[in-house]
């Protein structure tokens, strides 16, 4: 052994000792390029001082001698590499001289203390960690072997020792931490000591295992040459001799039935998650058999995961073995050939899972496809506490078999959703970053699903369309490219369709009663919204049915539902029972959830049902046109017989927003050709008044011209038998702005209703309040104060003083009253018009909040600004938890709370609310509603005063 000596400044190297050895230092370090390194030629030459590789070498003589050492010794010098008798014997060794060092210093070269100076190692930890140092072969024994290892930075400053350090350098490395404190490694087996060393690397790749040497304290000649699986070849043969036949490579055993897909992206969290959970562990301590279950939607990528775990865990597993257990059939074939592969003989699946128990090595099991709800895969499980199985399912309750370890997998983020989208497109790396805004609005419409994303690249990459044309295009064939196959590397099922489609088989073989009650209730699931639908809908249909049930067909309106609308739903929500029975329908919603068809979601308020939005247009897809159209109107029965409930709706109204704009896609004319003329009718009829609850004024403007189309009716010339299409036309006229249309129909209206039913009829009752609501916003306020003053006269008496319609009409007389500056009189009818909607009503009622915000208002008017502030304030509160912050009326309280604060000289808060304000109605109302133009004008006025 040569050292190397300091004295005085001045570096030598000493005789070649082969006894009485002085103490010494000894340095790890990472090699940098040979032509940067001092060797032991440079050294005799004296031409080193200039190298970079001086540097570690001054390093460790100046802290040797702090450290009281005179000598140390560096493998870059002190070895005569050209000798290789010399340098077989110094790497034969090795293991020993960093054992006998006196100290071990670890040169980081690529850790800088200047990035990490004044922060706790816990901070600083995910710098250290990521050290080069940590991956090289040779520096296993360098940390192992000697008593003293000290790190330090590449300045020279110290970061601690291997006691100190100690928990990190477990937990980076995975020794053990009795391996450092000196326990002998022939205490750990041979699997185990082969797993420190498995994602270390050498620059000569036998280095990789003749590293290993002094770790299982052989001694073998080099053969440079001989490449690392002849090397290994050699040491598992030296190996064998003493630790009867183990084996070193880590895997013998490799089932699997494909590569890795090249274009697999993302998942890194997911993927270390699952290789901690399967980790290894010696069998002697194995105390629980370790798993890791991958639930979720079809095409999510759950084996191609299960692909690239294998991969990463290659060398950590003595053997692999991937079964298919898609069915019986092939889960019994894999399972017998897994037999095979280990020697034994097997006929059944229990006795090939029988071997692998048996088997005393690490071993990952990989069953791949659980999709069947109907069976147990318990049975596929290899008993004992040995052994790893990772499991990929879509049924939701395979959970249970891991726990404390599972998966449900979703989509991809959105950046990692891009990249494969790009990826698949072949489009070039350096022009990603163009293609940003584009690529998304691509991952936006497909829902980040890993093989829609795979599917659409290989559209694009194929000519078939260019990125940013790829929406439109699916906007008009949407089937063509979900059903688009790569020629390549195809998945499982190789397109969108196709895997979901594996789960709908699952259910139409079951042929149960609750199967079939699933695919009626996915039907309806996709006429509506993909997102959450609240589950009540469904017993609210149930109590639409009976209230319907109970009333005659005669002399019915267009817009009441009758028994035909009942007749049309599903027979889970049959009316055999006099109270409501869920046990149907849960037991349909939970073979959904399992096959991860539909996402269940128990909220804070209620429980509800979402679809992936591919999913949802599959659904919609696999149903023939005739199939559409029927399930188009059973579905629009649900919706219709549920409004029945007036109260649910108004509370749910966020969440049925978008089932009943996503239900309203369809063609009018088209709807209107299969069904029932008065069935389509009412339902049209009661999807227009639920877009009038929820001021959706241009789709509503929209649907009732296209109804009016199909009918055949004049839309400013009411008849007779049309009326409730006139009551929402004028409805709509009016929330447009478009006062002077609204009020010629609603005197055409008033007419035929009084002639017909008389003046104190409830519904001519409604007409005169909404007549004297357009001539208020006309400004012809004594005219609709004569007319509301008439109308809540009858109201009462017809209708009573608690009827809400009598206050609905109370409400407007205050509005008037108001607007005409009689604002005590105004105040009294507001304060006795909330006092009786809260106690009728409830207090969260959106009719209550109307009155609360006309109140506010005028209190304002008033100058009793503080309590008008404090009222303003308490109505946009309960708005925004009720209605949800874009909804009119919503926005309506912020206006109203601006321009109050507006007047008290509070600018600041003031415009924050006008502004959000006026992006709420643009939205709501759009930019052409004279609300919207109003709020935006008092925003102007304010700003221009400001300015001035």
């Amino acid at each position: 052994m040569r050292l190397l000596h300091l004295e005085s400044g001045n570096l030598s190297l000493t005789e070649d000792y082969t006894e009485h050895v002085p103490p010494y230092a000894i340095l790890s370090h990472t090699w940098g390029k040979d032509t940067e390194e001092v060797t032991f030629d440079d050294f005799k030459a004296g031409t080193y001082s200039d190298k970079i590789g001086h540097r570690k070498i001054q390093f460790c003589g100046e802290q040797a001698a702090r450290d009281g050492l005179q000598y140390f010794w560096v493998d870059t010098c002190c070895i005569n590499k050209s000798n290789l008798l010399e340098l077989s014997e110094a790497i034969n060794s090795m293991f020993r001289w960093y054992q006998n060092a006196a100290k071990c210093y670890v040169y980081l070269s690529d850790f800088s203390i200047r990035t990490v100076s004044g922060k706790s190692f816990s901070t600083w930890k995910l710098e250290f960690q990521h050290s080069r140092w940590f991956t090289r072969a040779w520096t296993l024994q360098e940390l192992i072997a000697p008593s003293s290892v000290e790190f330090f930075s590449w300045e020279g400053e110290r970061l601690g020792d291997k006691r100190s350090l100690e928990p990190s350098l477990h937990e980076i490395t995975g020794i053990p931490v009795e391996v450092f404190r000196g326990k002998p490694l022939t205490q750990f087996s041979v699997e185990e000591r082969m797993l420190w060393a498995t994602k270390r690397t050498a620059k000569r790749k036998e280095d990789e295992a003749y590293s290993l040497f002094g770790i299982f304290g052989l001694h073998m000649p080099l053969i440079y040459g001989e490449g690392r699986e002849n090397a290994f070849i050699r040491l598992e043969e030296e190996i064998g001799k003493r630790s009867r036949g183990a084996n070193i490579h880590g895997n013998v055993h490799w089932m699997v039935p494909r590569a890795i897909n090249s274009l697999f992206t993302g998942r890194s969290d997911l993927l270390s998650r699952i290789q901690r959970a399967l980790q290894s562990k010696p069998i002697s301590a194995a105390q629980f058999q370790r798993r890791f279950v991958i639930t979720g939607l079809g095409g999510q990528g759950k084996s191609e995961i299960c692909l690239q775990v294998a991969s990463l865990m290659k060398q950590k597993f003595w053997g692999i073995f991937w079964v298919d257990v898609d069915n019986p059939s092939a889960a019994e074939r894999d399972f017998i050939a897994v037999a095979k592969l280990l020697g034994h003989s097997a006929e059944t699946v229990h006795e090939a899972r029988q071997a692998l128990t048996n088997t005393q090595r690490s071993w990952l099991l990989i069953l791949d496809n659980a999709d069947d709800p109907d069976f147990d895969y318990q049975v596929y499980f290899p008993p004992g506490n040995h052994g790893a199985v990772l499991m990929t399912t879509r049924v939701t309750e395979c959970r249970m078999y891991s726990p404390d370890a599972f998966e449900a997998l979703e989509g991809l983020e959105e950046e990692d959703s891009k990249n494969l989208l790009l990826k698949a497109a072949e489009l070039p790396r350096e022009s990603w970053s163009s293609c940003s805004y584009d690529a998304k609005g691509v991952v936006n419409l497909l829902g980040s699903h890993p093989l829609a994303l795979i599917q659409a690249g290989a559209y694009i990459s194929q000519g078939h369309c260019q990125l940013g044309q790829y929406p439109k295009v699916y906007q008009r064939q949407r089937q063509r490219l979900l059903k688009y196959r790569p020629n390549q590397a195809q998945s499982r099922y190789c397109d969108v369709y196709a895997t979901f489609e594996a789960s709908a088989d699952v259910l139409e073989r079951s042929q149960s009663e609750s199967a079939s009650d699933a695919l009626r209730l996915l039907e309806i699931l996709s006429m509506l919204g993909s997102s959450v639908l609240p589950l009540q809908i469904f017993e609210e249909t149930w109590k639409g049915c009976k209230k319907v049930s109970r009333t005659s067909d005669e002399a019915m309106e267009i817009d009441e539902f009758s028994r035909d609308h009942v007749l049309k739903l599903p027979s889970f929500m049959v009316l055999k029972e006099d109270e409501w029975d869920s046990f149907r329908l849960t037991k349909a919603t939970f073979l959904l959830t399992s096959l991860s068809l539909i996402t269940r979601h128990d909220l804070k308020s209620y429980s509800g049902l979402s679809m992936h939005a591919l999913t949802h247009a599959w659904a919609k897809d696999r149903q023939d046109s005739s199939r559409q159209g029927e399930v188009w109107i059973i579905s629009g029965c649900v919706l219709g017989l549920s409004r029945l409930n007036t109260s649910f709706w108004q509370m749910k109204e966020r969440s049925l927003l978008p089932h009943v704009l996503s239900y309203l896609e369809i063609e009018v004319k088209k709807a209107f050709g299969p069904g029932s003329k008065s069935i389509v009718t009412s339902i049209f009829l009661n999807c227009a008044q639920a877009l009038l609850g929820m001021r959706q004024d241009t789709r509503l403007s929209q649907l009732l011209e296209a109804v009016f189309i199909e009918l055949q009716q004049n839309p400013n010339k009411p008849s007779k038998e049309f009326l409730p299409l006139y009551d929402l036309q004028e409805r709509s006229l009016t929330n447009l702005g478009k006062n002077e249309a609204a009020k010629a129909l609603l005197q055409q209206i008033l007419r035929i209703r009084e002639e017909v039913l008389g003046k104190t009829h409830p519904s001519t009752l409604a007409t005169m309040s909404n007549l004297a609501l357009v001539l208020a916003s006309q400004g012809k306020y004594a005219e609709a104060e004569a007319m509301n003053r008439q109308t809540l006269e009858i109201s009462e008496e017809v209708l009573g003083k608690m009827h809400p319609e009598t206050l609905a009409t109370m409400n407007d007389l205050a509005g008037v009253l108001a607007s005409q500056g009689k604002y005590a009189e105004a105040e009294a009818m507001n304060r006795q018009t909330l006092e009786i909607k809260e106690e009728v009503l409830g207090k969260t009622h959106p009719e209550t909040l109307a009155t609360m915000s006309n109140l506010a208002g005028v209190l304002a008017s008033q100058g009793k600004y503080a309590e008008a502030e404090a009222m303003n304030r308490q109505t946009l509160e309960i708005s925004e938890e009720v209605l949800g912050k874009t909804h009119p009326d919503t926005v309506t309280s912020m206006y109203c709370l601006a321009h109050l604060l507006q007047k008290k000289e509070e600018y600041e808060e003031a415009s924050i609310l006008y502004q959000r304000a006026c992006t709420g109605y643009q939205l709501s109302l759009g930019s052409e509603h004279p609300t919207t133009k109003a709020c935006v004008n008092h925003y102007s006025i304010m700003l221009n005063r400001l300015d001035r």
